[in-house]
């Protein structure tokens, strides 16, 4: 197959480098541009592109394609397929009209739940059991189009945003190299009920309030790792929790029950949450018995409840 790429995270290079191995001829890479990042704000190069360098590939990173100059140069590769994974812009129905078969989507989810951008870390919050990888075919509406192929996986208790992020990548970059392998495929139309949607995370859902269950608490902890990581305030100072399991207990929501080498397990409104992996601002991220020796939290003490 002679193919354009487009994606941008490891998500998608993970994808793009199985489609090579399978020794599909990718023509051109398509990636989000470069963006500043970190103190420094130094020049950030995606991941996709990072590895079309190293491969030889020729890389376009336009801003919009709508644009009547980039749809020309996407016409003039002669793809017979565009494969879109993680991508960040979105496809008019121009650039959707190009490719002989159409452009293929790796979406991480069984669709037609969790449509949109954060279907990982929605699935985990939700407290889904399962989850997987569709391959679809793009539509001009968000992620409607019907499936050529999909795979499931469960989601273990213990799984976080990045744990299960691999898997599905892993899992999404076999079922791509199987479509192309068997294209064209049958399409199947995506069903009417059970639709949901992925919207994109903000940073305030990563504060935590004590007085929801902890069970929920416990899933935001593990969709927020490792971005943007669920917040949580002691004596005016920012703690980021990486790590949580949701126990039994009572108490006034917020307070410390106990805090000890195995956890600190603080009281929600329903059950007890244990906290297991801390950061304080400007920290590292530590195991909670390291966490403690600098810290002032102890049995009594108490979390602050948000707007409180």
């Amino acid at each position: 197959m002679r193919i354009v790429f487009a994606g941008t995270p490891q998500f998608a290079a993970l994808a793009l480098r199985a489609i090579l191995a399978a020794g599909h001829q990718v023509a051109l890479v398509l990636t989000q541009p470069d963006r500043t990042a970190g103190r420094g704000l130094a020049l950030h190069v995606s991941a996709v592109k990072e590895l079309a360098l190293a491969s030889g590939i020729e890389i376009f990173q336009p801003q919009s394609l709508r644009d009547p100059v980039a749809l020309d140069r996407l016409r003039a590769v002669g793809a017979e397929v565009f494969i879109i994974a993680a991508y960040g812009l979105i496809l008019p129905q121009a650039v959707l009209e190009i490719p002989r078969f159409g452009c293929l989507n790796i979406h991480a989810s069984l669709l037609p739940r969790w449509r949109g951008a954060a279907p990982i870390q929605r699935a985990i919050l939700a407290g889904d059991s399962l989850t997987g990888v569709c391959i679809m075919q793009m539509e001009a509406a968000l992620d409607t189009g019907p499936v050529l192929l999909s795979g499931s996986l469960p989601i273990a208790d213990d799984d976080n945003a990045a744990s299960l992020h691999d898997k599905l990548a892993t899992l999404g970059a076999r079922l791509i190299v199987e479509a192309l392998g068997h294209l064209p495929m049958p399409l199947v139309a995506q069903l009417g009920t059970g639709v949901t949607y992925a919207r994109k995370i903000e940073k305030s859902e990563a504060q935590l309030d004590w007085r929801l269950p902890a069970i929920h608490l416990a899933r935001q902890v593990r969709a927020f790792n490792p971005a943007p990581g669920a917040m949580a305030s002691f004596e005016g100072n920012a703690i980021k929790v990486w790590a949580a399991q949701a126990q039994a207990g009572c108490a006034a929501p917020g307070t410390i029950i106990a805090a000890e080498k195995s956890g600190v397990v603080v009281a929600c409104g329903d059950g007890t949450l244990r906290l297991t992996e801390l950061q304080k601002a400007g920290g590292k991220r530590l195991a909670v018995a390291q966490f403690l020796s600098g810290s002032r939290a102890r049995a009594g003490a108490a979390f602050s409840l948000p707007n409180a």
